[in-house]
């Protein structure tokens, strides 16, 4: 008999002898990690599992979530018309009073006005005829809840529109609950003034 056959022999005879030869081929600690191995995959999928399923639920916290906000929009829409028109009345009864002490113009009344000009409908939230050192001078206003820098462009479009119809001087201005920084500086270049709810 040769050695190998001899060798397999003893595999198969002698228990001992197996275990030895197990143990400098290291074949257990090979069978320790492919254990440790299996232990470790069958964490991952459990882990993945619970994912999948807090996923699930951010997904319905994400829909109820877009519903809510739906609906504030629609709140906060309807809120808009209504502090539009008390606003406005705010601004009749604090821009003139702000006009004479800062500026020195005397004007009575400001109320909404429509031009039409080259077959185009503009209106004014604000419009007066007022006086400053003695010569006449129209004050044109527009209000609105908050401020940006886009409102101010496009006020200030409106205002050189009307300015070329009634040839008169005239004095910009946008009254708000909120101004932003990008529309204080965008009104200071148009040369339009800007005034807060809470000024005096």
């Amino acid at each position: 008999m040769g050695l190998k056959e001899e060798f397999l022999s003893l595999l198969e005879r002698d228990r001992e002898f197996r275990y030895a030869v197990i143990g400098l081929l290291g074949l257990e600690d090979l069978r320790s990690s492919v254990k440790t191995l299996a232990d470790a995959i069958a964490e991952l999928i459990e882990v993945q599992r619970k994912s999948e399923e807090r996923l699930g639920r951010l997904e319905e916290s994400h829909i109820k979530l877009i519903d809510r906000f739906e609906g504030l929009s629609r709140e906060m829409g309807r809120l808009s018309e209504t502090i539009g028109f008390s606003l406005e009345d705010i601004a009749r009864a604090v821009v003139p009073g702000w006009l004479y002490r800062h500026e020195g113009i005397i004007v009575k009344d400001l109320v909404r006005k429509f031009f039409y000009i080259e077959g185009t409908e503009i209106e004014v939230n604000l419009y007066g005829e007022g006086i400053r050192n003695g010569k006449r001078i129209i004050i044109l206003g527009e209000v609105k809840s908050r401020i940006y820098r886009s409102d101010v462009e496009k006020f200030y479009e409106s205002v050189e529109r009307i300015a070329k119809a009634v040839r008169e001087p005239i004095y910009p201005l946008m009254f708000a609950f909120y101004i932003h920084p990008s529309a204080e500086e965008e009104a200071r270049v148009r040369g339009i003034r800007l005034i807060a709810s809470y000024m005096r």
